[in-house]
């Protein structure tokens, strides 16, 4: 079945009020004129199915058509398949159906990309917001190299917007003579690691629940790009919650995990819905140096409140200007729906009704009620990557984390890329 990409009529109006700026090429994805009758989601109905995986029914798209993603949990309503294309060369038509796409379905695969060069990754990423050119966690690599990123990232050198990750020895990539990758893992971040033991049965844990984001100084990037190079052989791994739910979840070895932010807000009570409208996020400066000593949950969503965080007269020198807040629903400006979205990590205060809460364990108590329902099996997302995938993701509407324990003989080798903003996120009205 084809996919096309569609705007349900009840949120066009929101969209011509919208303050983010969308390309022209996109007008023919959302028509501006028709009336509004509500901003609530879609819902299931069963006389016209469920319009989050019922994909065929409008013409929006000529120029590329989509499949769903197979094999999802039950409760998962995004992600397509665009199948193969020639991301080095698409018109501006078809990038408007990508662009469209990644906003609708929130996660786009690509396959048999394992030439597309760091050059053209960059150039296809920066096509999503074509004003911008810094790498998405700056490129102060002082601060950088005291963070908890340095563990995870290298940097290639003729395009140090994309990031050379994954598991493993590589030699001579990408003018990279030499270097031994680590692959993100529970071992050396969670308060509570799986023994070698639990690890040897093949038990795992999510790493980290984020978004892709500086949290200080620069926007969150709108997308992020990630490409499978070289995936390790396959095998299952279970993911244990070790949160008190029993919870687990069978994954492909290395996956990367993903959840709907907007299905994370609009499964919250009525009082939830309007706490999270009026709370913002006060993040941390340099929270990724901030954070860098603190152990995270078992089930990887938040971290543990023990002290552990530098005092901020311990930081890098930083700008109380640059220091950044952001609401904690995140509006798509294409189709209007509310996502919540932030990086628990990173929170250093909550903001409700212009009020500080001003305890960081209360916060974090605060975040993980409306958090953990989000990240429940039947509604996450483990991609089972093949070489020459790329997953174009909607970084403002999804959260993910990294998956999987692997041994030295497991070699993943992957290219991120993500671009700091233009411009911030939608908020509320």
């Amino acid at each position: 079945m084809n996919v096309r990409s569609r705007v349900p009529a009840t949120n066009r109006a929101l969209l011509a009020s919208s303050v983010l700026t969308l390309p022209s090429s996109w007008a023919k994805h959302i028509d501006v004129a028709a009336p509004a009758t509500s901003h609530a989601p879609e819902r299931d109905d069963p006389e016209r199915g469920n319009p989050a995986r019922d994909f065929g029914r409008d013409d929006a798209c000529p120029a590329l058509a989509f499949a769903p993603l197979r094999g999802t949990a039950s409760e998962v309503d995004f992600g397509v398949d665009a199948g193969s294309l020639d991301l080095a060369s698409l018109t501006e038509d078809a990038f408007a159906d990508l662009a469209a796409a990644v906003l609708r379905h929130q996660v786009v695969v690509v396959r048999g990309q394992e030439k597309l060069s760091p050059k053209d990754q960059f150039e296809l990423t920066r096509r999503f917001d074509p004003l911008v050119r810094t790498y998405g966690h700056g490129n102060r690599t002082e601060i950088l190299e005291q963070s908890v990123l340095v563990r995870d990232l290298v940097s290639i050198p003729e395009w140090p917007q994309v990031k050379l990750l994954g598991n493993g020895r590589v030699r001579d990539h990408e003018g990279i003579a030499d270097v031994e990758l680590r692959h993100p893992s529970h071992r050396g971040a969670h308060a509570r690691p799986l023994t070698p033991e639990e690890e040897a049965r093949g038990l795992t844990h999510f790493y980290r629940w984020h978004v892709d984001a500086a949290l200080y100084e620069l926007h969150p990037p709108k997308v992020t790009t990630l490409l499978a190079i070289k995936v390790p052989e396959p095998r299952t791994q279970t993911i244990v919650y070790d949160d008190g739910t029993g919870d687990t979840l069978d994954a492909p070895l290395g996956t990367t995990a993903f959840v709907s932010g907007y299905q994370a807000f609009e499964s919250l009570s009525p009082a939830e819905q309007d706490w999270a409208l009026r709370t913002k996020a006060r993040y941390a400066p340099h929270p990724y140096v901030w954070m860098k000593n603190a152990r995270a949950r078992s089930n990887g969503l938040g971290l543990k409140s023990e002290g552990r965080e530098l005092a901020r007269s311990d930081l890098p020198p930083f700008d109380e200007e640059k220091i950044t807040t952001l609401p904690l629903v995140w509006v798509n400006p294409m189709t209007g729906r509310r996502a919540l979205q932030l990086h628990a990590y990173a929170v250093e205060d909550l903001i409700v009704d212009g009020a500080p809460v001003g305890d960081l364990a209360t916060c974090r108590h605060m975040l993980y009620a409306i958090m953990r329902p989000a990240i429940a099996p039947s509604r996450v997302y483990t991609h089972p990557w093949r070489d020459g995938d790329l997953v174009i993701f909607n970084n403002r509407g999804l959260w993910h984390s990294v998956v999987g324990s692997l041994g030295p003989s497991d070699l993943r080798v992957y290219h991120q890329c993500n671009l700091a903003s233009s411009e911030p996120p939608l908020g509320p009205s």
